[in-house]
């Protein structure tokens, strides 16, 4: 696997996959893992993406070159195989209707059947690959190909907290009333950010998701 490494400048390095796939994206987990546990005292953050890392560090207390020289030996030395998922989390979803009021639409464009688009979408479990855009989003995925479709071409101004929704190969869940291009497939009644909670997250990446149907239309 190829990575690229970019300066952002004098206190960040991002790491990036040449091709976004599972395989980087459960290497860019790893290597999270494997710095938060190493704690170097240069350390500010490492934050992992779908396929990327970016690491955060103390200018004062290391170079650049030095920060990718340690990334590079993590990657030698093989810590790339992911982390297991530490947990499964069974997510309860109420599909189509007013909970999901782009079912049916998103099943026509795809070809298949409302039912036929549950049964994809719940058949998982599915893996949290990054939480970003809000807090607490969680991008779950990835979907298989019959579920692949792009975002809307006119985003919602407001999306209610909770909405269940796929776009561009992935699903993810409405943390709050946000405005949003994603479709809009059901429901799940789950406080997915929470400021006083420890951790604030619900879901954190590399954990797996499994939706279950508990209404459907």
């Amino acid at each position: 696997m190829k990575w690229i490494f970019r300066p952002l400048g004098d206190s960040a390095l991002l790491m990036e996959a040449a091709d976004d796939d599972v395989g980087a994206n459960r290497a860019a987990l790893d290597l999270a893992t494997a710095l938060d546990a190493a704690a170097p005292p240069w350390l500010r953050a490492a934050v992992p993406a779908i396929a990327s890392l970016l690491v955060c560090f103390d200018p004062l207390a290391v170079r650049p070159a030095d920060v990718e020289a340690r990334l590079r030996h993590l990657l030698a030395d093989g810590r790339t195989g992911g982390p297991g998922a530490r947990r499964v989390v069974r997510v309860p979803v109420r599909y189509g209707g007013a909970d999901g009021p782009d079912l049916e639409g998103a099943a026509r464009a795809l070809g298949i059947s409302p039912d036929d688009l549950v049964a994809l979408h719940s058949a998982g479990p599915y893996r949290v690959m990054m939480i970003g855009f809000a807090p607490g989003f969680p991008y779950i995925g990835p979907l298989p190909a019959a579920l692949h479709i792009p975002r809307r071409a006119t985003p919602r101004s407001a999306v209610p907290a909770g909405s269940v929704a796929i776009a561009a190969g992935l699903s993810g869940i409405y943390p709050a009333r946000l405005p949003g291009g994603w479709h809009l497939i059901g429901h799940a009644e789950l406080r997915l950010f929470d400021p006083q909670a420890d951790p604030p997250a619900a879901l954190a990446p590399g954990d797996l998701v499994q939706f279950d149907p508990c209404h459907t239309r």
